[in-house]
């Protein structure tokens, strides 16, 4: 045997934590946990004793350690989701840790069977969070569909003599509803609404410009409700305000005539929907010209203007 290799051994005995590099890729990290030593039944047992009785990290260490290739293998079946290797890798030890705390000896069964389940679960919240910016799937049905969907339905691809270089079928036939729901007992409606969801992808609701500066239109642009817009509201209680009193206001600076005239042009609406008295029929009524009419009324005008002004 090399002596290298033999002083290597000797160390991974004595500490296995020094098999683990600190720093490094990911194929570093996954040869030097394989290279780890795997704890027999009775080392299993006797350090799961120490931590559930005397909460030694020492012997946790261990647990986890001879278990860290049970997380690697786990976490290669969710490669398909798009999502990096590593970050899998890590939740699925998250997972693990929590496995070894809950551990309970007395219960007969080894650990590799109880940390299988932690480990998944761990796995499973991450790529929901993560899987795409919305959440999925939320409830005990949603998420056994989610992963469940896309390996049956590469299923009924098999089934129907598809090479995986075919062009994958975009829906599921009526039928093949039906299977899914029944075999995981859920209804079919729920069925197609998560093929939807799995199927489309995350929108953005304001999209950056185009390389030519062109505002790109996105649903920001029709979801968007600026009525209810803190600044817009403001504006919109101002204008409430103006309207009413501050119009009042602003009417009470001007003569009897010219106060008649801006509310028989402007304020006033016939019974038929139509505007108020011409110029024309006031210069009659007051037996002037047109023009002298709307020279008051110009006047009139500017002087609440001002008045409104200042009343803002």
């Amino acid at each position: 045997m090399n002596i290298q290799t033999g002083n290597a051994t000797a160390v991974a005995a004595a500490n296995p934590w020094s098999l683990v590099p600190p720093l490094g890729n990911l194929d570093a990290y996954i040869s030097a946990i394989n290279r780890l030593p795997l704890l027999t039944l009775e080392e299993e047992q006797r350090y799961a004793r120490k931590l559930r009785e005397e909460n030694d990290l020492e012997a946790a260490g261990r647990l986890v350690l001879s278990h860290l290739r049970l997380v690697v293998s786990i976490s290669r079946q969710y490669l398909g989701y798009g999502l990096p290797h590593g970050d899998l890798i890590q939740e699925g030890n998250i997972g693990l840790m929590k496995a070894v705390k809950r551990f309970d000896p007395a219960q007969g069964v080894r650990l590799v069977s109880y940390a299988i389940h932690w480990i998944k679960a761990e796995i499973h919240e991450f790529i929901l969070k993560n899987w795409r910016m919305v959440k999925v799937a939320t409830t005990k049905s949603q998420r056994k569909l989610f992963f469940n969907l896309r390996s049956m339905k590469q299923g009924f691809k098999s089934e129907a003599g598809l090479s995986d270089a075919a062009a994958p079928r975009d829906t599921l036939s009526t039928h093949e509803v039906d299977q899914v729901a029944e075999r995981l007992n859920v209804k079919r409606e729920e069925v197609m609404e998560m093929e939807t969801r799995m199927s489309g992808g995350d929108v953005l609701l304001d999209p950056s410009p185009s390389d030519d500066g062109e505002q790109a239109f996105g649903p920001i642009a029709y979801l968007a409700d600026a009525s209810h817009e803190p600044t817009a509201m403001i504006e919109s209680r101002q204008r409430d305000v103006l309207a009413t009193d501050g119009i009042a206001t602003a009417l009470g600076t001007l003569d009897a005539r010219s106060r008649r005239i801006v509310e028989e042009r402007w304020l006033k609406v016939n019974d038929d929907g139509s505007g108020g008295k011409t110029l024309h029929e006031l210069a009659a009524e007051y037996s002037v010209s047109a023009e002298r009419i709307r020279q008051i009324e110009s006047a009139a005008m500017k002087k609440m203007k001002k008045a409104l002004a200042e009343y803002a």
